[in-house]
């Protein structure tokens, strides 16, 4: 309990998700602090991202990376800058659980591939949330 949890899901890449993600921040910080907050910030825009500050969040990101316990991310959505955040955070052999609605979509081989990931395909919010109870062990 009381884990530094890097949550990580698509902003440039689309925000069809964000109240997922939103919703399994809040979820996570229940008991558990989430380093990514913005990430379920319904009021962000894709176009809003970071325009002149792509330095600063590159900085942020990857000081929040070095410093959580853990990764869990949803991957649904492709995005570049979560996969590269993946890769980051195997470099630094935080633990990555990676998930994603398999009906939706088919996951990055680079990612699906990589033994090093935790990966579980989900169909409903409440089979996620379980996942992640089991992750953070409530």
């Amino acid at each position: 309990m009381n884990q530094k949890v890097y949550f990580a899901g698509s902003i440039r890449g689309g925000r069809a998700d964000a109240e997922l993600y939103r919703d399994l921040i809040e979820y996570i910080s229940r008991t558990d602090r989430v380093l990514t907050e913005q990430v379920g910030d319904l009021k962000r825009s894709i176009l809003e991202q970071g325009r002149g500050r792509d330095h600063e969040i590159y900085e942020q990101d990857t000081a929040w990376l070095r410093e959580c316990d853990l990764v869990i991310a949803e991957c649904t959505h492709p995005s570049l800058g979560v996969g590269y955040e993946m890769a980051y955070a195997e470099k630094y052999e935080k633990p990555v659980y990676i998930f994603y609605r398999h009906q939706e979509c088919e996951l990055s081989a680079m990612l699906a591939g990589d033994p090093y990931f935790h990966i579980q395909s989900y169909e409903t919010r409440d089979e996620l949330l379980r996942r992640i109870d089991e992750i953070l062990n409530r």
